[in-house]
């Protein structure tokens, strides 16, 4: 860990009961401190596990600026109060809060990847699962990402969402069947770590299941590591509003 004086790359994620949901997150922000070995990494979480942002960021040497990485698919209530807050009450600090990592192109081609590993064909019918939140703009980023995914593999992609939102997983996996008789429902399953959200996913009734885009053993994507890097990266060079 890095003794300079430039920012620390905070990263929060959500935080889960899930072992391998834990090692997963962990895995990423160490691949994240090995690809760039001069940043200082920290690791928090917004929900369920210690440390949250406030801890995190008070072990912060006094007026070092922070950079902090919300490790969420989308920006919600999350992003939007508990690290928006967080960030505001650093006064003796220049603190920097970053937009969630999606959308992002990069992690469509995650997801592509990961169909392609569950045996995708082209006769599929394919349900993005998304986490949903009670808060529009997240909604309509899960959304965006659906629209990326149809794009990327030339059919239509329809999205479900395991809570906040509607329709629900179980009902879009309904309703795709439904459309699509005989067709094989493949849910795309863009979570970002094992864990309860993924069970939810798994029991949708489909056919067949993506993994997350972290999995539970193994190297974190090095789509996701980009992801993470360039969020910190390029709130160093563009002024915060």
């Amino acid at each position: 860990m890095t003794t300079s004086n430039a920012p620390v790359l905070a990263g929060f994620a959500h935080g889960t009961s899930s072992d391998e949901g834990r090692a997963a997150t962990v895995e990423l922000m160490r691949a994240v401190a090995d690809a760039h070995p001069a940043l200082d990494v920290r690791l928090g979480y917004v929900d369920v596990q210690q440390p949250d942002a406030p801890a995190v960021l008070g072990a912060v040497e006094p007026g070092r600026p922070v950079v902090v990485v919300p490790l969420l698919l989308s920006a919600g209530y999350h992003v939007y109060v508990d690290l928006t807050e967080a960030v505001q009450a650093e006064t003796d600090r220049h603190t920097i809060l970053t937009g969630a990592l999606g959308p992002d192109d990069r992690l469509t081609d995650l997801l592509k990847l990961r169909l392609l590993a569950a045996g995708l064909t082209d006769d599929d019918t394919i349900v993005l699962a998304v986490a949903g939140s009670s808060d529009d703009r997240a909604v309509a980023d899960c959304h965006v990402v659906g629209s990326q995914l149809a794009q990327l593999l030339g059919r239509e992609v329809s999205v479900g969402f395991l809570s906040a939102a509607h329709p629900r997983l179980p009902e879009a996996v309904a309703a795709a069947r439904e459309a699509h008789p005989g067709s094989r429902i493949m849910v795309s399953s863009y979570l970002l770590a094992p864990g309860y959200f993924q069970s939810l996913v798994e029991a949708a009734g489909a056919d067949a299941v993506t993994q997350p885009l972290l999995l539970a053993t193994g190297p974190a994507p090095e789509q996701l590591v980009n992801v993470v890097a360039s969020r910190y990266f390029d709130a160093l060079v563009v002024p915060d509003a």
